[in-house]
């Protein structure tokens, strides 16, 4: 969504609309993808999230008309290590 590349979903962070701490509507992150409701995708950095902010991407692509705020995926890529790869993850547990 940020940096508009294809990669699979796996590799990808799914957002929703949810709230923040203060009950406000914000765009959250999903990083289970199970969450209920209209989702979009995004690679894990502070780069693709930095480029969905400054094109005001995440209310397009969730199909939300009323200012949403994004602090919630980007304290959420901050507090994982935002430029992790999923290829540095561990895979050897999977089936």
């Amino acid at each position: 969504m940020g940096c508009r590349t294809r990669a699979a979903k796996a590799e990808l962070l799914r957002v929703t609309v949810g709230s923040d701490t203060h009950g406000h509507p914000a765009v959250v992150p999903d990083p289970k993808g199970t969450g209920p409701g209209r989702g979009a995708h995004l690679h894990p950095t502070t780069e693709c999230y930095d480029l969905a902010v400054r094109r005001k991407a995440f209310g397009r692509a969730l199909r939300v008309t009323t200012g949403l705020s994004s602090a919630p995926v980007g304290d959420y890529l901050d507090a994982a290590g935002t430029d992790r790869s999923l290829t540095d993850r561990d895979w050897s547990s999977s089936s």
